[in-house]
């Protein structure tokens, strides 16, 4: 026996349209901000495309050009070399900082915001022209060598074999936004389980690899994850460093300025900018899938 159907109340029309409205604009803007783009680049990777002219389809072409420039290869180990030690360091740093935080010091929002503040300003074009100065010929490292006896003139970023590290020094720098995760972790560690370990005769380091760090996988994981997407997409340091040429020797040329050099510097290759941008997404998506696949072996959550 087929079921009538009920009808509809004027409110609860009131109600689906009432959310209709809500998620119109997030879809607006999920097709034109985000999908619409990621469409059209995904089209611009086939074709050879300078913004003058219309694009010409190529197919493949773009991509076995990548195979065969050597920039590529070199703009990804920069990129990869900056990834695998800045961002270990990174987070190495900020549980540190956040472990000495928790221990219940006084104006514990006051350093949370200084230790924060790296992390807004260390993308900005500011914090690249002062770190430039910083390891300057004339800079305050070198000023503080001649202090301890030790007169250098180098140019720390004209410096092929140190170029890159003062930029992994600078990524380093910038560990709050890690730092304030941390924290709220070790907020969540029950404090029984510390002193349970205490009771069992477990000192600081005992407790902190047992049960803080085990409890804070989770966090580690999540930190680990952003980490690594956010340095591969590093530009404006790089950029306002190496003068937006990548130099030394190229040895800050990273991946996403050398796209960026591609797309608007002389040649304005659009098309072969979207093939490298898909390599990119392609990279990381690869990365963080590893990511997620190697994280049963080594995060525990909580039951």
């Amino acid at each position: 026996m087929a079921r009538t159907r009920q009808p509809v109340s004027p409110r609860q029309k009131r109600q689906e349209r009432a959310a209709i409205a809500f998620m119109l604009p997030w879809f607006i803007g999920a097709v034109g901000i985000t999908l619409g783009p990621m469409v059209a680049s995904l089209y611009l990777s086939f074709t050879e495309y300078n913004l003058l002219t219309a694009p010409q389809w190529v197919g493949f072409d773009n991509y076995v050009a990548m195979a065969n420039d050597p920039n590529v290869a070199k703009s990804l180990a920069v990129t990869f070399s900056y990834v695998l030690i800045g961002t270990p360091i990174n987070l190495v740093i900020a549980l540190a900082v956040a472990m000495a935080l928790n221990r219940g010091l006084r104006g514990l929002n006051f350093y949370r915001s200084v230790y924060y503040l790296p992390s807004l300003l260390g993308g900005s074009v500011a914090v690249g022209v002062l770190w430039r100065r910083i390891f300057g010929s004339d800079g305050l490292v070198n000023q503080f060598l001649g202090l301890l006896g030790i007169e250098s003139d180098t140019s720390w970023v004209a410096n092929p074999d140190s170029a890159l590290w003062t930029l992994i020094l600078l990524h380093a720098w910038t560990f709050g936004s890690a730092m304030v995760i941390f924290l709220a972790g070790l907020r969540q560690v029950p404090e029984e389980l510390h002193e349970a370990a205490s009771l069992d005769g477990a000192g600081a380091t005992r407790k902190f690899w047992h049960v803080t760090l085990p409890l804070l996988t989770p966090i580690l994981f999540f930190n680990l994850v952003l980490g690594i997407i956010n340095s591969f997409t590093t530009f404006t340091q790089a950029y306002i460093v190496s003068g937006g040429t990548g130099a030394p020797a190229k040895s800050t040329l990273f991946y996403a300025l050398y796209l960026y050099q591609q797309a608007f510097g002389t040649r304005h290759a659009m098309g072969y900018a979207s093939a490298l941008a898909w390599l990119l997404f392609l990279i990381v998506g690869l990365l963080t899938a590893v990511n997620f696949w190697a994280s049963r072996k080594w995060v525990h959550y909580a039951s």
